[in-house]
């Protein structure tokens, strides 16, 4: 069937979409929503047999969805409708939320039901949620209603707010008064809900040191306490700020533009605040004690029988020279530690992106900075490959991405969640690459696969990936689930009987590769590129990177997509 999709961003719900609905023998193009006429000349284009909204802030047109069945995905129960669905969850603290999918009518989010599943919510930001529990709901939920319109005769259900499992009702937009902070009141709970409410947009509007900011992201901490709403101590570039009975550590800020004043955007809080904090003390936490206590930390170790398990979470997935030196600290001390098998990656959410964008549009010399974050992320990737006594295995929970994919198929095994997205290149942003892939990509899915997959700019499904050799082992079900069969394979793999000769193995074939070409040639011609794209004058990389941290809307949909 052709399926075209509509969507304001092809973010990461819409490329799970498109992902799956290829993976099932679909033609699947893609019009993002950049104003009717474009909507309408992609249509026309495309001459879908069914239209498909997975993430849409504005509303088709009215001859579009009078004349093709449109179906918009809505963040939220039956009878849900507004802007802000997850914003009023978290807020309410909702234990049960829903996808729906329903069709698009002349009243938004009042069409009739074509889907609807519901989800459990756990405590964690938007974002956060967004991408586990609804883009779960948000496919199953899809699938059935692409199941039901290709059978024909299905009957969407009526919106009907007099039926039992009709729980939802229109909700205004989820306004910063809604998000307002009282520190002198508010105690650590109410102030988690309302940061979790608005992690990734548009952040908390606030006041610190005499100037506004949005804070982004909140986590809990368990030990230190101080006067309400005063800044008590900074770690890895998050800064702990004291609540009535507690403390909650803030990784992210952005500071309020000013009328006719420069865009902002998000960074590190510590790195945004800089000499504000000269008298906030820096408080270190090893990967090991972060393990064991409920504080913020990107980086956490521990060891479960013979395998070592070092998490990171970084947030959006982005990895800065800092973040990238301090997790190549931690795998060090985790390689020299008595295991067999090492896994990498966060319990949840995105395993990396790559390189951070944001703190290098914010440097001095953005293209010195892109130079010193790849060359750190080169080092960790080296030191994985070049791990000989162990098995390593890259878990992906989430999504993976550019030179954050390339970082997990530096691994010996790369198992995945299947709800992942995973992005093999690097061209959307004007970059050549580095990581090694010219050496690990290849290695995995052969050549001729490794240049179409750099080159087309497409997300793959772990459906594919599988079979390309990209990944090793899939695992179906909740981030949760995954996170304990990650646990079983692991054990069981540490005290498999093969593991010797397979570690025996690994070093014959590092040895071997290394004979044929070393990995320093391999660093050396990717360098060589990127320098270029990072100083060469007639590069498209700059200009790439402040549109993505800018989030400068595209003038077109990019023809790739289009399908």
């Amino acid at each position: 069937m052709r399926i075209l999709l509509i969507a304001s961003a092809f973010n990461s719900l819409t490329q799970r979409v498109h992902t799956e609905l290829r993976d099932r023998g679909h033609a699947v193009g893609v019009e993002l929503a950049l104003g009717e006429e474009a909507v309408r000349a992609g249509v026309a284009r495309f001459r879908p047999e069914l239209i498909l909204a997975p993430m849409l802030t504005r509303a088709i047109p009215e001859d579009v969805w009078s004349q093709h069945t449109v179906l918009i995905v809505h963040p939220g129960p039956k009878g849900d409708r507004g802007p802000s669905s997850l914003d009023w969850a978290i807020h309410e603290e909702a234990s049960q939320w829903g996808v729906t999918v329903l069709q698009a009518v002349a009243e938004m989010d009042a069409g009739p039901i074509w889907a609807s599943v519901p989800y459990s919510v756990p405590r964690c930001g938007k974002s956060e949620l967004y991408r586990n529990e609804v883009s779960d709901a948000a496919l199953e939920a899809v699938l059935l209603a692409v199941e039901r319109f290709e059978i024909g005769w299905f009957a969407p259900e009526p919106l009907d707010y007099g039926r039992w499992d009709v729980q939802g009702r229109l909700r205004p937009y989820h306004a910063q008064e809604f998000r307002r902070i009282d520190w002198a009141v508010d105690d650590t709970r109410t102030v988690l809900r309302k940061l979790r409410a608005a992690d990734s947009q548009p952040g908390v509007l606030d006041e610190l040191y005499g100037r506004e900011y949005f804070l982004h992201g909140g986590h809990a901490e368990d030990e230190l306490r101080g006067v309400p709403g005063t800044v008590l101590a900074t770690r890895d570039g998050a800064i702990c700020r004291a609540t009535v009975d507690g403390a909650v550590w803030i990784p992210q800020l952005r500071p309020r533009r000013t009328p006719g004043g420069p865009a902002t955007f998000k960074l590190p809080a510590a790195q945004v605040l800089g000499g504000l904090l000269s008298e906030v003390p820096e408080l270190p936490l090893s990967p090991v004690a972060a393990a064991w206590r409920d504080t913020w930390s990107e980086i956490r170790y521990r060891e479960e029988g013979r395998v070592g398990y070092l998490e990171f979470a970084f947030p959006s997935g982005a990895m800065s020279t800092e973040q990238c030196r301090r997790l190549l600290a931690a795998y060090r001390e985790a390689v020299d530690r008595p295991t067999s098998v090492l896994v990498l990656g966060p319990g949840r959410d995105f395993f990396s992106n790559g390189i951070h964008l944001n703190v290098i549009e914010a440097a001095a010399d953005p293209a010195e900075e892109s130079w010193q974050n790849i060359n750190a992320m080169d080092d960790l990737v080296e030191a994985i490959l070049t791990t000989g006594d162990k098995l390593t295995v890259a878990a992906l929970a989430g999504n993976a991405a550019a030179g954050g994919l390339m970082l997990a198929i530096a691994a010996d095994e790369v198992w995945c969640r299947e709800s992942a997205v995973l992005n093999p290149h690097y061209r959307l942003m004007g970059l050549y690459g580095s990581e090694y892939w010219t050496y690990t990509l290849p290695r995995r899915v052969g050549g001729e696969w490794a240049a179409r997959l750099a080159t087309a700019a497409l997300p793959v499904g772990t459906r594919q990936a599988r079979l390309l050799g990209l990944v090793d082992r899939t695992k179906s079900g909740s981030a949760a689930e995954f996170r304990s069969w990650t646990v079983r394979q692991a054990e069981a793999l540490a005290v498999g009987p093969e593991l010797e000769a397979r570690l025996l193995e690994k070093k014959r074939q590092r040895a071997e590769d290394e004979a044929a070409k070393p990995l320093a040639a391999y660093r050396k011609e990717e360098l060589a590129e990127m320098r270029r794209n990072f100083w060469a004058p007639d590069e498209p990389y700059h200009a790439l990177r402040r549109a993505f941290v800018h989030k400068v809307c595209p003038v077109a949909t990019p023809e790739h997509l289009r399908g």
